[in-house]
């Protein structure tokens, strides 16, 4: 059973699909010299017709990819930084993911577009460090935020395999997450995950945030059950799993690594609670509204919704409960 980084999945994943399949193809800015760790060895092995370095114009190569991929490739755009997004959201949106719905199915899209590090990194600051995975959700765009090593692999093996347009966060905080992988196999998209079982509160938890709330967990676990729900896929989610947690549970706090407005965690609070009568209010810990992450480390970390927080929204959801 191989331990494998958070990063060195995402590498086997994009190395087992080109094996697999000669029509996937990689693109984006320095990943000839792998500049995010995520590529290294891919140019040595596939050679340069399949390792596409780009020019400095995120609009032109992402385009360059929806074409591509009407042609019948599948290309796979890394993307340096989470920010680089808002460049390129009228060519996913508007473009890439509407050519399938706008023509009946008569055609596929499927590029996906992975961001390698997305939210903070130290010392990043504000135009770096944006994790806007919400907005991708609410346009409809398939969208996923794996956890672990395995789900990095297999979620990206199925972003890949898919014929529509997939976005995968692969977040700062879990790519030097190691683990054991016991099988590489395709994670199939829109299905959640029970990382911990509980009775007395249901934690959400998206991408790396996932391995706090189990710390959180295990730290009160003589004073309360907590279940951890990853959805993995922020879009479509796994409403199924998360109402079957929550029916045994009867609380719900949900964390999230991104701004309160118009977040996902607001979304799941509202859908939960249309469908349960809970037994307290639900908390959500994100980050602040409107939040720009500073540059000095110490606000930088401020900003962010931490163990602290989680742990006092729990308290608080199983106080107002009782």
């Amino acid at each position: 059973m191989p331990r494998l980084s958070y990063r060195r999945a995402l590498t086997r994943a994009l190395a087992d699909e080109m094996t697999r399949d000669g029509s996937v193809f990689l693109l984006g800015e320095d990943i000839r010299v792998a500049a995010a760790n995520v590529t290294s060895g891919l140019l040595k092995r596939f050679g340069p017709e399949r390792i596409l370095d780009t020019p400095l114009s995120e609009q032109a190569f992402t385009s360059f990819a929806t074409g591509a991929a009407l042609a019948g490739a599948r290309p796979v755009i890394e993307f340096q930084i989470p920010s680089l997004l808002f460049l390129v959201f009228e060519q996913i949106v508007n473009h890439a993911h509407k050519f399938p719905l706008m023509t009946g199915g008569q055609c596929a899209v499927p590029v996906t577009y992975l961001v390698p590090g997305s939210g903070s990194r130290t010392g990043w600051a504000g135009q770096h460090s944006d994790h806007p995975y919400s907005l991708f959700a609410h346009a409809g765009v398939t969208t996923v935020v794996p956890a672990t090593p395995a789900d990095a692999y297999g979620l990206l093996v199925s972003a890949i395999r898919c014929d529509d347009p997939v976005v995968v966060f692969a977040p700062a905080g879990a790519m030097e997450v190691r683990a054991d992988v016991d099988a590489f196999d395709p994670v199939p998209l829109g299905r959640g995950v029970v990382r911990r079982s509980g009775s007395d509160v249901t934690v959400v938890a998206v991408g790396h945030l996932v391995h706090d709330a189990l710390a959180v967990a295990e730290e009160l676990a003589g004073q309360a059950s907590v279940e951890v729900f990853d959805p993995r896929t922020v879009y479509p989610f796994d409403w199924d799993g998360l109402l079957a947690s929550v029916a045994r549970t009867g609380r719900l706090v949900v964390v999230d690594d991104a701004n309160r407005s118009c977040g996902i965690a607001g979304e799941i609070i509202a859908t939960v609670v249309e469908r349960f009568r809970l037994a307290a209010p639900p908390r959500r810990v994100t980050r602040p509204d409107g939040a720009v992450l500073p540059f000095a480390p110490a606000l930088d970390r401020a900003v962010q919704p931490g163990r602290d927080q989680l742990t006092a929204a729990i308290h608080l959801c199983l106080k107002d409960g009782s």
